[in-house]
């Protein structure tokens, strides 16, 4: 069911690193991201705000970027581990006909931009400028406190191909989503946690979410009242919920330009070699755990293009229970 992992990959990667959106106003997004979320502005410039989370030592795990015209995703950005693997990455790349170019990024080392079979477009890097953490800092906490950027999720027309080749480049499964033998969703990692990228099927590629953890279960609560305060009452998306997968708790929000933020509360460890993925079955996973209701139809098929990515169907388009299609239901049976 699942692709083969190559334990010594051609390069280190160690985590998710950071992720790079377009916005349409800058002040509007930053403060969206300072006042619910709880991020801390790093450094602002003309026209690009930096921030990270209270636990984060390096400069950046959200930039902003002003664009009027599109609200892409830029790039999602993953760290290596030493200097050579650059190098090693770049060689990978060219060797695999895909994108592979040198470019300079302000407060980072030196940087790689590569595109994955689908186009994704992805940073790399080993070096970052660093800054105090700020977790003790409580006198300047605001938000829900986010405290550190943890993992992606992206939509891709063939789960399995890409599940494939993140499995070469060292990703290790932590647990996955079939119907029968198709692969839906994979929720892969490499810093040994059970996530730092998730694949799902659906067209793309698209950013679905990016997500930072909360120290807190009741910080979840907190960016949810701040966003009804803030005028976001409608961009609370999904949730407060509990996942299946990953079992943590967890909230959707959608930011002034539509992208999605998840703010979630734990993780389990995956570093032991011997631990096997768990598999869930799509057709008796709810969408809703345990309790709650389905997430609502866009929740599912709305996500964030890349800059510059043309996009590619799935062979067979999903057909998850949503909201609209469990309201129909029950209106139905009365």
């Amino acid at each position: 069911m699942l692709p083969a992992v190559n334990l010594r990959p051609p390069f280190n990667i160690t985590r998710a690193s950071h992720v790079v959106l377009h916005v349409s106003d800058l002040a509007k997004s930053r403060d969206f991201y300072v006042d619910i979320v709880g991020l801390v502005v790093s450094e602002e410039s003309d026209g690009v705000c930096y921030l990270r989370g209270l636990a984060e030592a390096c400069h950046h795990s959200l930039v902003l970027v002003q664009c009027r015209t599109e609200q892409t995703c830029k790039r999602i950005g993953f760290r290596v581990f030493f200097e050579e693997d650059l190098d090693s990455a770049y060689e990978f790349f060219r060797a695999e006909g895909l994108a592979a170019e040198w470019v300079d990024v302000p407060h980072q080392g030196r940087t790689l931009h590569v595109d994955d079979p689908i186009g994704t477009k992805i940073e790399l890097c080993a070096q970052m400028k660093t800054l105090p953490r700020m977790y003790l800092k409580c006198e300047s906490f605001t938000g829900a406190h986010a405290q550190r950027l943890d993992h992606y999720q992206l939509l891709a027309p063939d789960t399995y191909a890409l599940c494939e080749f993140y499995s070469r480049l060292g990703f290790r499964n932590s647990e996955y989503i079939a119907h029968g033998d198709k692969l839906l969703g994979a929720f892969m990692y490499r810093k040994g946690t059970c996530l730092d990228l998730a694949i799902v099927n659906g067209e793309g590629p698209r950013l679905h979410h990016f997500a930072y953890t909360v120290s807190e279960s009741h910080n979840i609560f907190t960016a949810c009242d701040l966003a009804g305060n803030y005028g976001y009452a409608t961009s609370v998306e999904r949730g407060p919920g509990r996942h299946g997968p990953g079992g943590m708790l967890f909230v959707y929000l959608r930011d002034p330009d539509g992208h999605r933020v998840e703010l979630f509360n734990s993780h389990y460890q995956t570093i032991d070699i011997e631990i096997e993925p768990v598999r869930w079955e799509a057709a008796s996973l709810s969408t809703n755990v345990r309790w709650g209701i389905p997430a609502p139809a866009r929740w599912y098929f709305e996500a964030t293009r890349f800059d510059g990515t043309s996009l590619i169907e799935p062979a067979e388009k999903p057909n998850p229970e949503t909201l609209e299609s469990y309201a129909l239901k029950l209106s139905s049976q009365k």
